[in-house]
């Protein structure tokens, strides 16, 4: 695929923080608003480059540093309408039809902002930014609960109450070494009692233990990243591969991968685009979809990860059909808006790449 076809192309993200994707000139602007003065750079192309260098570090937890900027500004209600709704347009401007975008409500409390006051901002730049793109995209929100602090079941709530106002599940993030999924299982089962989607990081900077902890003791609906699933493959000499019981529930019982390959080698969960395991979990029937994760921090868009793909592995618009389809099954929204969202646009849409 040329990228004006990549541009053109329905794209489904599942994985993306809004948090990790703000406007370069935005932060500064708002920096200068709020009177914060930790930003490395005032120069809107030098700040891109600094939070993609800052984040090559190949740690999981030097990549998570770089979040204290974006956090900063991110404190009032304007700022939090202003940059979901600039989220929209911009995954909207890549071809982006459908996106969950998560969020940390607790990180955006330090101006006394309540819960239930950062959840409503966020829907509502989100509702704004759908409607400045002409309705071209559709947006949810994600709530996350941070691994490393103890508010997970308050956020659960959180998600349940906000359902029903553009709030499709919720999700726990941060980093993964310590703090294993299941010190949240009271967040999950509340969840669970009440029939509310969640997905969970798992298998980027730990194993397959973790994959394991989120799926068979949490149940997870969909892993974050989950790239660490191949510690549970063999893979022989000819080609062949023996998935062990841990690979093929997960692969048998469609728990989509959330895959973000250029985040992944930035964290060192992956070393290279050409050896990315995306290619061996597609080949084997995983539910394998591609995400952006961090846009700003990892300097990309869904169109470049599709432009990666492309060269590391060749792939044409019948391989990125069936990411997207398969993203937009995995997607947190009711059965008809999923089937409409495969039938009406990402379907034709791709055929008229073809044609």
């Amino acid at each position: 695929m040329h990228l004006s076809d990549i541009l053109r192309a329905p794209k489904v993200v599942l994985h993306d923080h809004l948090d990790g994707g703000l406007r370069p000139a935005t932060i500064i602007e708002l920096a200068r608003h709020c009177g914060y003065q930790g930003l490395p750079t005032e120069d809107p192309d030098a700040l891109a480059v600094w939070f993609r260098d800052a984040a090559d570090s190949g740690s999981l937890e030097r990549y998570l540093e770089t979040f204290a900027h974006t956090c900063a500004v991110m404190q009032t209600r304007e700022a939090l309408e202003r940059i979901a709704a600039e989220c929209a347009e911009d995954l909207a401007a890549d071809g982006v039809v459908y996106a969950e975008v998560r969020y940390a409500p607790e990180q955006h409390q330090e101006r006394g902002l309540t819960l239930d006051e950062v959840v409503d901002a966020v829907n509502a730049g989100l509702r704004e930014g759908e409607l400045r793109t002409g309705g071209r995209i559709t947006v949810r929100a994600l709530l996350t609960g941070m691994r490393h602090t103890e508010r997970s079941l308050e956020i659960a709530e959180l998600t349940v109450a906000h359902r029903e106002r553009g709030v499709a599940g919720f999700d726990i993030a941060g980093g993964e070494i310590g703090n294993p999924p299941a010190r949240h299982l009271a967040a999950f089962q509340h969840l669970k009692r009440h029939n509310c989607h969640f997905t969970i990081h798992a298998g980027e900077a730990v194993g397959a233990e973790s994959i394991h902890e989120a799926v068979q003791v949490c149940g997870a609906e969909r892993i974050g990243h989950g790239v660490r699933i191949t510690d549970d493959i063999q893979v022989h000499d000819d080609g062949t591969a023996t998935l062990g019981h841990l690979a093929s529930y997960v692969r048998d019982n469609r728990i989509a991968l959330e895959v973000c390959p250029t985040s992944n080698l930035q964290t060192g969960a992956a070393k290279s685009y050409d050896t990315h395991p995306v290619e061996l979990l597609r080949r084997l029937g995983f539910r394998v979809t591609l995400n952006t994760d961090n846009r700003l921090v990892s300097g990309t868009t869904m169109s470049q990860e599709f432009a990666h793909m492309v060269d590391a592995f060749g792939y044409g618009s019948e391989v990125f059909e069936e990411f997207t389809v398969a993203a937009a099954k995995s997607a947190f929204l009711p059965l008809p808006e999923r089937q409409r969202l495969i039938d009406e646009v990402i379907r034709p849409g791709y055929a008229a790449l073809r044609d």
